[in-house]
């Protein structure tokens, strides 16, 4: 521990104790606010110095599936950035609402240091974990800032300066953090202005990036108040559902709008989604059509109701959908995985068209997503289904086999090689479909030898001169970010573009809106055979399971219940340990979670919090659709029954009634 170290913890604790010295002066209210919670709410002792919190790799593939869409539409807005701070000594972050670093971009030179000191892939910066951090302290206060040096809790990260900005989701809710951090810098903290200055920048652009892949089937709406940005940079936007009613914002907008008389008198973000653009603007919904791109921008005025504020404003209709005769009929193999999931249905119609094209395929997914029952599927829909399906598990078989396995070998090719020829998986295939599974995990030595294959169409056994012709179609699969393992140089990029000729992505089972579907389906019997029937309590916790066995997970829960269980009734009990169990209230100051505390069944629906009294809006317009009010505020079906479990909210097409409806 050096001097300076020594000093700053000497800071700490006389401020955190009520006796701030003339050096805690410095230091931000923000920053000694984050000092105070670090001790008397985390308890967190400034006296200890630790090291970097690395996660494992599988809790950081975990992170990393939940924010996969958005990190996706994230990644040139990060290269972007990078490309603008690289050369100042910055790295880019990007971490979940846990505050788990899920992309990073950083110099290959610096590695080890950057490792150390936490700016890596996989670190983890809580507030509550790591103290004082700018991720950390921006996931508990929402706000952007920069964190330098001293500002520090813990005296290892003093070396450091960080500049974090939350990312809101188009809700409202913080959905991740754009960070740069350095492991040394000027000592003001004035040096930093510019860089909180082009993280704000680019996590705006991030921000609706997403939104608008995430709103394109909505009505979206482009506000400046000036008309020469208008088209290509608004400042706000806003989503309308068939109605003209909100369903989504961006912050910008969200902060324009709250300070509207009539939305901060109903509640502030909670009471936009729901309200409708002409209580808002001074225009109605259905003259949105004189908003379009034809005119020109100066003349697409429009006012606020409230404050009468003038904005410019830009419509974008919904993109068309395909009418449903131009869809092709999806074949009886495909169709028996889905029981009406719309993410999945849509991945499924686009399979159908993929059956016998000329190209590989990638499928993405979750462990347990059922990435193999898809390449089942779509090899006995195929043409070559009177061929082989070979599956083969590229993290299954030991490093020194899987050469053999794949490429086979002549006889005594090898130290451990038999008397005999074999042939390889890839030759077995011959002729029908390979199934290449956790493709990320082959060793990269033989990722050459696999592109061979698919360049020349054939395969050279070990200890073999003269190659033999195969014909095989490859599907591969992994829950690995494979654009991650190039850039990391553990995959060969143009091994990459082969295997990818087109990519299905499959929903986690905590997202699809049939899994009532799939628990009848795991529970049903040969014909003839008496069925198992489920009780409601039963059903209710399998619903608030998050599954992060997806599939796998739900199939071995049902087949533990169906093997305990009495006079094949599945009570709640039954079902194994582990499944829906009491939540743990949400960290301190981080972000509300669907996991948050459920509370008992309402007795008066008027005591609700807002956003449960919208919820409750939307149910009873529905008529207690519950997959119609899911679609309808773009969440699952599974995330629809734990926001209502969160708020005690039972609907009435069940055993429960909600009082008072």
């Amino acid at each position: 521990m050096d001097v300076r170290q020594r000093d700053h913890i000497e800071t700490v604790v006389l401020t955190t104790a009520g006796a701030a010295p003339v050096a805690a002066r410095m230091h931000d209210a923000i920053i000694q606010s984050s000092w105070q919670r670090c001790v008397h709410q985390y308890g967190l002792d400034p006296t200890r110095m630790q090291a970097a919190r690395i996660v494992p790799q599988t809790r950081l593939r975990e992170h990393q599936q939940r924010l996969d869409d958005f990190a996706r539409i994230a990644r040139y807005g990060l290269e972007t950035l990078y490309g603008q701070v690289a050369g100042m000594g910055y790295v880019v972050l990007l971490t979940d609402a846990d505050g788990v670093t899920v992309d990073y971009l950083g110099d290959a030179n610096t590695d080890a240091g950057l490792r150390r000191a936490g700016l890596y892939l996989g670190a983890e910066w809580s507030e509550n974990g790591a103290g004082t951090c700018a991720v950390g302290t921006a996931l508990a206060t929402g706000q952007a800032l920069t964190v330098h040096q001293a500002d520090h809790f813990d005296a290892t990260h003093i070396p450091l300066t960080c500049t974090a900005v939350p990312l809101f989701d188009s809700y409202g809710g913080l959905n991740a953090i754009l960070d740069i951090s350095a492991l040394s810098s000027p000592l003001s903290k004035d040096s930093q202005r510019l860089a909180l200055h082009l993280v704000r920048t680019y996590a705006g652009r991030i921000e609706d990036a997403y939104f608008l892949r995430r709103h394109r089937q909505d009505w979206i709406l482009k506000l400046s108040p000036g008309p020469e940005f208008l088209d290509v940079n608004p400042e706000y936007l806003i989503a309308l559902d068939a109605n003209g009613c909100i369903v989504g914002h961006n912050r910008r907008a969200q902060q324009m709008l709250t300070a509207e008389p009539r939305v901060a008198a109903g509640g502030g973000g909670v009471a936009l989604l729901g309200m409708r653009f002409d209580t808002l603007f001074d225009a109605r919904a259905e003259e949105l059509g004189r908003f379009v791109y034809s005119r020109p921008s100066e003349q697409r005025i429009v006012r606020l109701s409230g404050s009468g504020k003038l904005l410019y404003l830009s419509v974008m209709p919904p993109m068309l959908r395909l009418p449903a005769e131009t869809q092709l009929p999806i074949p009886s193999a495909l169709a028996s995985l889905c029981g009406g999931d719309a993410a999945l249905s849509q991945q499924l119609q686009r399979a159908a068209k993929l059956i016998d094209a000329p190209i590989n395929l990638l499928i993405n997914g979750e462990t347990g997503s059922g990435k193999e029952y898809f390449a089942r599927a779509l090899h006995q829909a195929s043409a070559r289904r009177d061929g082989p399906f070979i599956a083969v598990n590229c993290a299954a078989i030991p490093e020194t086999l899987i050469e053999s396995e794949l490429f086979g070998h002549l006889p005594h090719s090898f130290s451990g090689a038999g008397p005999k020829a074999r042939r390889g998986l890839i030759q077995e295939a011959d002729g029908g479909t390979l199934f290449l599974d956790e493709i990320g995990d082959m060793p990269r030595e033989l990722q050459s030898r696999l592109l061979r294959v698919l360049a020349e169409g054939e395969v050279l056994a070990i200890g073999a001169s003269r190659p033999v012709p195969v014909n095989v179609r490859v599907i591969s699969a992994t829950h690995h970010p494979l654009d991650q393992l190039i850039s990391g140089g553990g995959f060969r990029e143009d091994l990459y573009y082969r295997l990818n000729g087109a990519r299905l992505v499959l929903p986690p089972l905590r997202e699809r809106s049939d899994l009532d579907w799939l628990i009848d389906k795991f529970l049903a019997v040969p014909q003839g055979a008496a069925g198992f029937t489920l009780a409601e309590a039963a059903r209710a916790q399998l619903h608030r399971h998050r599954w992060p066995g997806n599939l796998r997970e739900l199939r071995n829960a049902l087949e533990y219940a169906r093997a305990v269980c009495s006079h094949r009734h599945i009570e709640a009990g039954d079902l194994p340990d582990g499944i829906a169990e009491p939540l743990a209230s949400p960290t301190p100051g981080a972000p509300a979670s669907e996991t948050a505390t459920v509370h008992p069944p309402v007795t008066d629906p008027h005591t609700l919090p807002p956003e449960a009294m919208l919820l409750m809006q939307y149910l009873r317009a529905s008529g207690w659709n519950l997959s119609a009010v899911a679609r309808q505020i773009g969440i699952s079906r599974m995330t629809l029954y734990r926001r209502m479990a969160r708020y005690g909210i039972q609907s009435p097409n069940r055993s429960d009634t909600v009082a008072g409806h």
